[in-house]
């Protein structure tokens, strides 16, 4: 099968930022340790306390926004924190929103910094996915469609505050879908033989070693713990997908559809795990 990703992004952007993978990556030198702050923490296999949302944890520092115990999350209890992703959402929060302007030295604006974080998180999220369907290149039918709401989404995630908090993002989600998954089915409608769906599936457990999964359906299925040791995974739609303790070991994921880094770090792999190019192997990964 050939090469359905492009190399750049087509076309370019009229307005707003640049269309680049970039702005989606989280920069937490930049952020305001809004991760370790904003969201709640239940006591957990994930996460070794409780948190409320709003409070900071007991593991950031005072004199900085740095995690005290980064280098030994996985082994003290704290799992979760090591697959978290912002897609980008603390730094926009941090340097565009809030211009610079910290919650710690200026108070004021932390509850409501906090619930901003969020919405801006599931922003970038989406502006992740749109971004990826615009580089495919069987996707191009769509790629005016996607152009139009990558720049629509950007232009949400430039409001004030105020404006912010309006948004209905589940609603934004319902509406951006079916353009994602038209971009997915255009790419995995090249793919020889056929495509099993398996959308929004329980897999927890599911004994699928060496399974043909190229061009699946995948979205949104519970994978936990699936074995999936050598499983190709070729072109499959893995949007949303549950890969938490995920056997990937040997697992082909080359070119997979709308994965991210964090899928990869909730999961089990090896050297022998393929992945996408622009993707880092987990540091706890065996060999």
């Amino acid at each position: 099968m050939s090469d359905q990703r492009e190399p750049a992004l087509p076309g370019g952007a009229p307005d707003l930022v640049e269309q680049r993978a970039d702005g989606l990556r989280a920069d937490c030198a930049n952020c305001f340790a809004l991760c370790c702050v904003a969201p709640a923490f239940a006591a957990s296999a994930d996460f070794a306390i409780d948190k409320p949302a709003g409070r900071a944890c007991p593991n950031l520092r005072s004199d900085d926004f740095g995690c005290g115990v980064h280098t030994r999350l996985r082994d003290i209890g704290f799992s979760g924190c090591t697959v978290y992703d912002c897609f980008g959402a603390g730094q926009k929060v941090a340097q565009v929103t809030y211009a610079g302007q910290d919650w710690r030295r200026a108070p004021h604006t932390a509850k409501q910094m906090f619930r901003v974080f969020p919405i801006m998180r599931d922003l970038h999220e989406l502006l992740r996915y749109l971004h990826e369907a615009q580089c495919l290149a069987a996707a191009r039918p769509v790629h005016d469609q996607l152009r139009v709401a990558y720049l629509d989404t950007e232009r949400l995630t430039l409001g004030e505050p105020a404006e912010l908090l309006r948004i209905d993002v589940g609603a934004l989600r319902h509406q951006l879908n079916p353009l994602l998954l038209r971009a997915s089915e255009l790419v995995r409608a090249g793919v020889p033989g056929k495509k099993k769906d398996r959308r929004g599936a329980d897999l927890i457990g599911a004994r699928l070693k060496g399974a043909d999964l190229r061009g699946a359906n995948l979205r949104g299925a519970y994978l936990i713990g699936a074995d999936l040791r050598t499983a190709d995974l070729r072109f499959a739609d893995v949007i949303g997908a549950d890969f938490r303790d995920a056997d990937l070991r040997g697992a082909d994921l080359t070119d997979a559809l709308y994965l991210v880094q964090s899928q990869l770090d909730a999961a089990k792999g090896d050297l022998r795990t393929t992945l996408p190019a622009a993707f880092t192997r987990p540091g706890h990964w065996g060999t």
